[in-house]
């Protein structure tokens, strides 16, 4: 069964398609970053606006590639929330649409389940059960995983996702939009001569906060007197100290739950100096650390396929009406 995955969340149009035993067969992605560049952040209705232009084009540029047509496909997948509602909308219609027309179920999918499941579509992928690590832009999540659908929440931010504390940050150093990239790359010219807080690693509990490291990093900003290596340093330091209280939280996580295998996915798990980090307090306590290619740690349509996929395959069956949720905890999605 072949199965067309839909992924418009946020900024970036994502179309896969997924094989129940071939895998994943093609995908494609259009980012909107150069557009919403300028104006230092995502615009929402503009973001819905561009995924109605690419949507259908790239959908038509994935069956042509893969030379499959409508009669091939045996379902739809699309990502119903969290995120934009109006960028969630354009995908839903079109989906159930689709869906409609060629006679096939249209499965809706949850945003961060996309992307917990990323790394399945490795060579190496991780067995159930397994610790994850759900960090980007919008969510910082740590979630025992039992099964498909079998997810109990451990602890979440209370205040700022990693990912908006990388953008926010990187904002304050005038790098621009996306944050998290321009921060980790001025990071590798700084010096190790600032030391930032490690939040709520003092106390016990899995949650997170990253607002006061964001002030925190502020107000040294402020005391300096903000030359190139002034930045670099202070991006150096901002990063160390998100790493190191993410490590701390996944080491306890891990402890807690007595599984050996962390999951880590979503955009800022691109982040190689967290992903350094977390591997070498895996390599100490016996553990493993999987994570999907770089290509599919931000948003992306083979996430979308492939848990759409194997939610067709454990029977799931949606209603024809269009739901989307701008949010949505992890948690209260159905087993199956």
């Amino acid at each position: 069964m072949y199965v067309l995955g839909i992924e418009t969340s946020c900024d970036e149009t994502g179309i896969a398609l997924y094989h129940a035993t071939k895998g994943l067969i093609s995908h494609q992605l259009y980012s909107q970053v150069g557009m919403h560049s300028e104006y230092g952040g995502v615009v929402p209705e503009l973001a819905s606006r561009d995924h109605i232009r690419k949507l259908t084009p790239l959908v038509k540029q994935t069956l042509n590639e893969s030379h499959l047509s409508a009669h091939d496909i045996g379902g739809i997948a699309y990502t119903a929330g969290p995120g934009l509602m109006g960028a969630l909308l354009v995908g839903a219609c079109t989906a159930k649409s689709i869906a409609w027309a060629w006679g096939v179920p249209a499965i809706a999918v949850h945003h961060m389940e996309g992307h917990l499941l990323a790394p399945m579509l490795e060579d190496n992928p991780p067995q159930y059960p397994f610790v994850a690590l759900l960090i980007s832009g919008g969510h910082t999540l740590l979630v025992e995983v039992q099964g498909l659908g079998r997810y109990q929440l451990l602890g979440e931010s209370l205040d700022d996702a990693a990912g908006e504390a990388f953008d926010k940050t990187a904002k304050m150093l005038g790098l621009g939009y996306p944050g998290g990239p321009r921060l980790a790359a001025l990071a590798e010219q700084g010096q190790s001569r600032f030391t930032f807080p490690r939040p709520m690693t003092d106390r016990p509990g899995l949650d997170f906060s990253f607002s006061g490291l964001k002030t925190f990093t502020m107000n040294t900003l402020s005391a300096t007197e903000k030359t190139d290596q002034d930045k670099a340093d202070i991006a150096l330091a901002f990063q160390q100290a998100v790493a190191e209280t993410i490590t701390i939280k996944c080491k306890r996580a891990l402890q807690q739950t007595g599984l050996s295998r962390l999951v880590i996915a979503g955009g800022v798990s691109a982040n190689q100096h967290i992903r350094h980090h977390l591997q070498v307090m895996a390599n100490k306590i016996n553990a493993t650390l999987h994570y999907p290619r770089l290509e599919f740690c931000t948003d992306n349509g083979a996430m979308i396929a492939y848990a759409g996929c194997q939610r067709l395959l454990a029977g799931q069956q949606d209603e024809l009406a269009i739901v989307t949720r701008a949010r949505w905890p992890v948690d209260q999605l159905s087993r199956v």
